[in-house]
């Protein structure tokens, strides 16, 4: 995660702010660009392999 980054999300926040909202904050902004990488990367699943695998494992 870029410090721009966190910089902008800690100024998202009001002058008083509570350390688990902002760390939850920081957490699911790192998610989402892990993910945005991994599509920029071609690194997915495609839609027939996770509908299949979910197929399999519930009809056990």
């Amino acid at each position: 995660m870029k410090k721009q980054n966190v910089l902008e999300a800690v100024n998202e926040f009001p002058k008083e702010i509570n350390l688990n909202d902002l760390f939850e904050r920081l957490i699911v902004i790192e998610k989402i660009e892990k993910g945005i990488a991994q599509v920029d990367n071609n690194d997915t699943v495609p839609h027939e392999k996770v509908v299949a695998h979910f197929k399999n494992k519930w009809q056990k």
